[in-house]
């Protein structure tokens, strides 16, 4: 199993690369950003000084979105960032949550998801793309592979997903949704044409060490940053063609403040059930930590990507270092 972190941009800059460099110096091996640009500082020009801090860790967006940022843009800073990196970005992309909605937008389509990825993926791998009739080439670009992570959890986003990009992010650790999710992409995959094993999986969610009760207080924010996504595929598709795991907890679920996204002890967390915490996260012991991430392995996780935003961050990264990473070595993702 590989590692990875995300930061919110909201640190000091000092202390982002600090523990940037602390996590590669862990075994850390991707580092991404959110990208929520109205909230917290714009995410690229802290991605430049973390490819100067790092000499092997690949690097990203978790996520970025098409909407809010022109595709052909995304696609020349990526290409500038790889430059920079000497080839260690990636792409990590979504139809936009809060980037979107604190504008008072909502999230963009899926069509225009799949188009603009395309793009970005063509325009940095120094292809020709045709937008309009009129055609765009980056020909300065290194031409190294942009590996697409595509953010979601609904069919049509799997769907999408299993025919175009190289990995999904499922914003959770619930092992059991995480396992149905996979059989999902797969089976998609297959019917592309595609190896569903070529397909990576990250699993992203919180993860704190410590006693139960005060891991549930520092990471309880987070299933009510995933009801937000759950809310939408609630109200597009038939409750039958998805698992109550995932819809139900939402039922409570009385409004969402952007102003207080992904906070700790932010009030947009007072329906989340103790229950659900456990599920959708990664706390407690030591020992409680390997048990789930390797039950995470087995329903087919590539990359455990610690949002790394609960307080005692440096304590979280010298624990993985310290006592999770190294056992985890001979942990692979299981696949069909």
């Amino acid at each position: 199993m590989q590692f990875g972190f995300t930061l919110k941009p909201d640190h000091t800059i000092e202390r982002a690369l600090a523990l940037t460099r602390q996590a590669e110096a862990a075994g850390f091996e991707y580092g991404w950003l959110f990208d929520s640009h109205v909230l917290w500082p714009d995410p690229y020009p802290l991605l430049t000084l973390m490819a100067g801090a790092t000499t092997k860790m690949r690097l990203g967006t978790c996520v970025t979105n098409p909407a809010t940022r022109e595709p052909s843009v995304t696609a020349s800073t990526l290409a500038v960032l790889d430059q920079i990196s000497g080839g260690r970005m990636d792409l990590g992309i979504g139809r936009g949550d809060s980037a979107r909605r604190v504008m008072g937008k909502p999230p963009t389509t899926l069509a225009r998801l799949e188009a603009a990825t395309n793009e970005i993926r063509d325009l940095v791998e120094g292809r020709t793309y045709n937008e309009d009739g009129t055609d765009m080439h980056l020909t300065w670009t290194r031409r190294d592979k942009l590996p697409v992570w595509i953010a979601g959890y609904g069919p049509k986003a799997l769907e999408v997903t299993a025919r175009i990009a190289d990995g999904v992010i499922l914003q959770l650790a619930d092992v059991d949704l995480i396992r149905w999710f996979v059989g999902q992409l797969r089976d998609y995959a297959r019917a592309a044409g595609r190896d569903p094993n070529a397909i990576k999986v990250m699993a992203a969610a919180p993860a704190h060490v410590g006693d139960i009760d005060m891991c549930r207080d520092r990471v309880r924010w987070f299933p009510a940053l995933v009801s937000n996504h759950v809310v939408d595929l609630v109200n597009k598709y038939d409750p039958a063609d998805l698992p109550p795991g995932l819809t139900g907890f939402v039922r409570n679920r009385e409004g969402y403040d952007y102003l207080h996204h992904a906070e700790v002890g932010s009030d947009n967390a007072g329906f989340v059930t103790d229950d659900v915490v456990d599920r959708f996260c990664v706390i407690g012991s030591v020992e409680q930590h390997r048990e789930k991430l390797v039950a995470l392995a087995d329903a087919g996780v590539d990359q455990f990507n610690i949002y790394l935003m609960n307080g005692d961050e440096e304590d979280t990264l010298a624990t993985y270092a310290r006592e999770i990473i190294p056992g985890m070595s001979g942990v692979v993702a299981t696949h069909t």
